[in-house]
């Protein structure tokens, strides 16, 4: 029988943070960290695979996200914070060293944290997001109409998303995000006018699944979520020194937008990552979209145990 995931509410830097976990922690603890327009819940496959394994799964609603409290207003959203929220979580649960899973801009406080606190890491696993030592801009590789730049743009996504219930506006992300294309818009069209309703959720995706985002979006809105990672891109940490003391896990869904960034397709072409990362290991899933964690949580879960099991406790 599957054990059932506990939820709990931590005061974390003056937050309250909610967290998600299940497991037994025999073989260690595995913490999670979701990206946009994902919640704890897009971890619910790799959650209940890692427990039954023999791990603890943590999952936590980034700052601002699903049922976690949000930062002041007049706070702007800040990449440090992400990774310090991790460490304090790690010690609010008496846990010494985890494996970190990060996921689209969940990666950066992956990467960061295991940057920053090497002896607090027992490794790090990346879906979809190479290391990047530096931000990202997009100004002269991509479109006007390409969606980072329309969602950095201050009130532009808030105008087209106010046009629409939560529950249609986290469809339209996930129909199109779920796609090999990068979402760009024409001249006159917004990003929500990419899809509508007559589009199918992907198969994977159902509609109580979409219930549960919707429902947690209800609560946390959208301001936080805009603002990290959307508007915040451009302050991401310059690490250009940077390298890695632990194993490091990049797994990449071959029809996932997000590598035909043209930062990303060059630094991979490159071979960029070696240089910061000697235990380096990447795995490519041919059919894997950007949500490849549950689109094909079997071999997602497959992966990762296989990553933890080479790095048992006392190693």
């Amino acid at each position: 029988m599957a054990q059932e995931i506990e939820h709990i509410h931590l005061p974390i830097r003056g937050l309250n943070l909610h967290v998600a976990q299940v497991g037994k922690d025999e073989l260690g603890t595995v913490v999670f960290l979701h990206g946009f327009p994902e919640i704890w819940y897009s971890w619910r496959h790799q959650m209940r695979a890692v427990a039954a394994a023999g791990y603890r799964a943590v999952a936590p609603d980034c700052r601002g996200y699903g049922l976690s409290d949000r930062s002041p207003e007049h706070e702007e959203a800040a990449w440090e914070d992400l990774a310090a929220d991790v460490l304090a979580i790690l010690d609010a649960l008496d846990v010494p060293k985890a494996f970190l899973v990060g996921k689209d801009f969940g990666a950066a406080p992956a990467y960061e944290f295991a940057l920053q606190h090497p002896e607090r890491a027992r490794g790090v696993v990346s879906l979809g997001i190479p290391f990047s030592p530096g931000p990202m801009p997009f100004d002269d590789t991509m479109p006007e109409g390409f969606y980072i730049k329309r969602w950095r743009e201050p009130g532009r996504a808030e105008a087209d998303f106010g046009r629409y219930d939560v529950r249609r506006v986290v469809r339209t992300i996930y129909v199109l995000f779920a796609r090999a294309e990068i979402p760009v818009a024409k001249e006159g069209q917004e990003i929500m006018d990419l899809a509508d309703l007559s589009t199918p959720l992907p198969e994977w995706f159902t509609e109580e699944d979409l219930d549960a985002y919707a429902e947690l979006y209800e609560n946390s809105g959208f301001r936080y979520p805009l603002q990290m990672p959307y508007r915040a891109l451009h302050k991401i940490p310059d690490r250009r020194d940077a390298r890695f003391q632990v194993p490091v896990f990049l797994v990449m869904g071959e029809k996932d937008y997000c590598p035909k960034f043209p930062e990303f397709e060059a630094g991979m072409k490159s071979g960029i990552m070696e240089r910061f990362a000697p235990d380096l290991r990447i795995a490519n899933i041919p059919e894997g979209t950007h949500f490849v964690q549950e689109q094909l949580p079997e071999k997602v879960n497959e992966l990762l145990l296989g990553f933890f099991k080479d790095r048992p406790v006392a190693a």
